[in-house]
C-alpha cells in the first residue's frame, strides 16, 4: 500500500478493496520504523489518524465518502492545529498548542483526510536545508546513507512523502521551500498563485511571499490536494476571489493540434548548473519540441537581482511579523529583571541564528537610514520582475527553467549564509511576481539522484502550469515509488 499514488489509493478505498484504517496502519507502522532515522516528523499523531481512517470508512460504509476520504498525510508544522502541537520547528513554540484551526488543515478535514503527524522544517520556514530547525535536520531518503538535504524550508515534508512516511502534504513557498525541495527528492511541488490558498492560521515568515501549496509524488496527485487546499477565505485579506478545481486526472496540454509556446528564460543561460541539469533541460525541452510546442526565448531583465530583492523583503517582513514573539502572551518565557530584560532573554533563548539573522537584516532595512536606499529600491525591483513576468507571458505561454543548479548536497555541507541563499536563485522570482510555478521530476543525474524543472504560468494559470508539468513527467518516468528509493 505504501507504493499507491493518492489517485490509485482513492480507487482501492473506493471499491473496498483496502479499508482507510489499513492503510493508515501501513503508514503509522513505517513511521515507527523510519521516523527517528529520517526526522521528518516533529509531532507523530497515531490517536488522532486511527481515528480519522475510522471516520472515513464510515463515510465510505454509507456511501457518503469525502473528495479525500481516508488518504493520509503530513501536515507542515507552520499550520496551526487545533489541540496538536504547533511548533514552526522553533523553541519559541515548542510548547504551543492552538485552540483554532488554520483555513488549510481545516480544508483537508473537511476533504476527509487523515492527519498523521506535523512534519519537519526550518524554524518559521528560514532556510535552504531544514538545519535550521530546533528539532534538527530532516534526512532525504534518496541514498540516505549519504545523510543528504531533504531541501528547506519543507524539508520534512518532502522526506516523509518520498520515503512512504506519507502519501503527501502541505508546504509552503516563500522562496522556493516547496519547489526546491520537492526537486532534489523526485517528488512534485506546487507554489500556486499567491493568494489561490489562504494563508490563515499559518505562521507567518514573509506575508507577501508566503504560499501555501502541495507536495506529492505524481502531478495528479498535487492537483488533487491542491483542488482540497484552494478557494477563497474571508478570514484572510490577501486570500484570492478564486477556485480551483480537479477530480480526475490533469488532462493533456499538447496533442490535438493544440500550439503551445513554452519560454525559455535568456537570463538563466549563463547561469552555472550542474552537466546533469544542463543535459536534462535540453532533453525535457526537445521532447516538448516534438510534442508540438514551440520554444521561444524570453527575457526576464531584472530576475537576477531577484536573488538580493527577496533577501530585503523577506527579511523586512520578518522582523514585523515576529515581533510578536515577545513571551508576553504565548510561546516561551524566560523572566528578566523587568520588562525589556524578560524580552530579550526570550528573544535570545527562543530563537535561532537564522532567524536572529534575518531579523536584523530586516530591522536594519526598515530603520530611517535604510528604507529608501533598500527597502523601497527592493520594492520597485519586484515590480520591475512582475511587470516581465507579464511582458513573457504575452510572448508565450508557459515559461520552463531549472528547480535547482543540481542534485540534493549532504547535510554536512558546510556553506556560507549567502551560498545557502544563493541555492534559491532559481525560485525567488516567483515569489516576487507571485505567478504560479510547479517543480515536477525531469529525470535521475549519473549519480542517481533526481533532478526537477520547474514550469512557471500567468496569475491563476495554475491548471494550465500542471498540465504542461504532467507532460514533463510522463517523458521523464522517475520510479519515485518509496520502496524503490528506500530499498525496502
Amino acid at each position: 500500500m505504501i507504493d499507491l499514488t493518492i489517485t490509485q489509493a482513492l480507487e482501492k478505498l473506493k471499491s473496498r478493496e483496502i479499508s482507510a484504517t489499513e492503510l493508515t496502519r501501513a503508514y503509522l507502522d513505517r513511521i515507527e520504523k523510519y521516523g527517528a532515522d529520517l526526522n521528518c516528523y516533529i509531532t507523530v499523531t497515531p490517536e488522532r489518524a486511527v481515528a480519522d481512517a475510522a471516520a472515513s470508512d464510515a463515510r465510505y460504509a454509507a456511501n457518503g465518502a469525502l473528495p479525500l476520504d481516508g488518504i493520509p498525510i503530513g501536515m507542515k508544522d507552520l499550520f496551526a492545529t487545533r489541540g496538536i502541537r504547533t511548533t514552526a520547528a522553533s523553541r519559541m513554540l515548542e510548547n504551543f498548542i492552538p485552540e483554532y484551526e488554520s483555513t488549510v488543515s481545516q480544508k483537508f478535514i473537511d476533504a476527509g483526510t487523515v492527519l498523521l503527524g506535523k512534519t519537519n522544517l526550518d524554524e518559521f520556514a528560514m532556510g535552504t536545508f531544514s538545519k535550521t530547525s530546533y528539532f534538527g535536520a530532516p534526512v532525504n531518503p534518496w541514498q540516505m546513507e549519504k545523510r543528504l538535504t531533504a531541501g528547506g524550508s519543507s524539508g520534512g515534508a518532502t522526506s516523509a512523502i518520498a520515503s512512504g512516511l506519507a502519501i503527501g502534504g502541505t508546504g509552503t513557498d516563500t522562496g522556493g521551500s516547496i519547489r526546491f525541495p520537492a526537486a532534489i527528492t523526485g517528488l512534485v511541488g506546487m507554489k500556486p498563485t499567491y493568494g489561490l490558498c489562504s494563508r490563515w492560521g499559518c505562521v507567518a515568515f514573509a506575508s507577501s511571499l508566503d504560499t501555501p501549496g502541495p507536495i506529492a509524488r505524481t502531478v495528479d496527485d498535487a492537483a488533487l490536494l491542491l483542488s482540497a487546499m484552494a478557494g477563497h477565505d474571508p478570514k484572510e485579506s490577501t486570500s484570492a476571489n478564486a477556485e480551483f478545481h480537479a477530480h480526475s486526472a490533469v488532462s493533456p496540454i499538447l496533442g490535438d493540434n493544440r500550439k503551445l509556446r513554452v519560454g525559455v528564460i535568456k537570463e538563466f543561460a549563463n547561469v552555472e548548473i550542474s552537466a546533469d541539469m544542463k543535459r536534462i533541460f535540453e532533453t525535457r525541452i526537445a521532447d516538448l519540441k516534438s510534442m508540438g510546442a514551440e520554444i521561444v526565448e524570453v527575457s526576464i531583465p531584472n530576475i537576477l537581482d531577484a536573488l538580493a530583492a527577496y533577501y530585503i523583503i523577506a527579511p523586512a517582513e520578518a522582523s514585523s511579523n515576529l515581533a510578536r514573539y515577545d513571551g508576553m502572551k504565548y510561546g516561551l518565557r524566560v523572566d528578566g529583571v523587568d520588562l525589556i530584560d524578560t524580552y530579550k532573554k526570550t528573544r535570545a533563548a527562543g530563537f535561532g541564528d537564522e532567524v536572529k539573522r534575518r531579523m536584523i537584516i530586516g530591522t536594519a532595512v526598515l530603520s530611517s537610514e535604510s528604507y529608501d536606499v533598500y527597502f523601497m529600491q527592493a520594492a520597485r525591483v519586484r515590480r520591475m520582475i512582475a511587470d516581465s513576468f507579464a511582458t513573457a507571458f504575452g510572448q508565450c505561454d508557459l515559461i520552463v527553467c531549472p528547480s535547482s543548479a543540481g542534485t540534493a548536497m549532504p547535510l554536512a555541507s558546510d556553506l556560507s549564509p549567502l551560498e545557502y541563499y544563493a541555492l534559491d536563485l532559481f525560485t525567488v522570482a516567483m515569489n516576487l511576481a507571485g505567478v504560479p510555478a510547479c517543480s515536477v521530476p525531469a529525470e535521475l543525474a549519473e549519480n542517481g539522484l533526481p533532478l526537477g524543472l520547474q514550469v512557471v504560468g500567468p496569475r491563476f494559470a495554475d491548471m494550465r502550469v500542471l498540465q504542461l508539468a504532467k507532460h514533463i513527467e510522463t517523458a521523464a518516468g522517475i520510479d519515485n515509488r518509496p520502496t524503490k528509493i528506500m530499498g525496502k
